[in-house]
């Protein structure tokens, strides 16, 4: 993946607004390690409903 920086330091989590962290593994965006959000084409999918449960 390759995000800006400084893109990656305003998002937080569309539900309830925690940090994100980047896991290039998964090409996602995690959040409290509970559920991953895509990134495609470099571009972060910012939707609840496309979150990808993590347990």
């Amino acid at each position: 993946m390759n995000l800006d920086p400084a893109l990656l330091e305003i998002l937080v989590c569309p539900q309830c607004r925690a940090t994100l962290f980047v896991d290039d593994d998964a090409s996602e965006l995690v959040r409290h390690l509970c559920a991953g959000l895509p990134v495609r084409r470099d571009i972060p999918v910012m939707l609840v409903d496309e979150a990808r449960a993590l347990r």
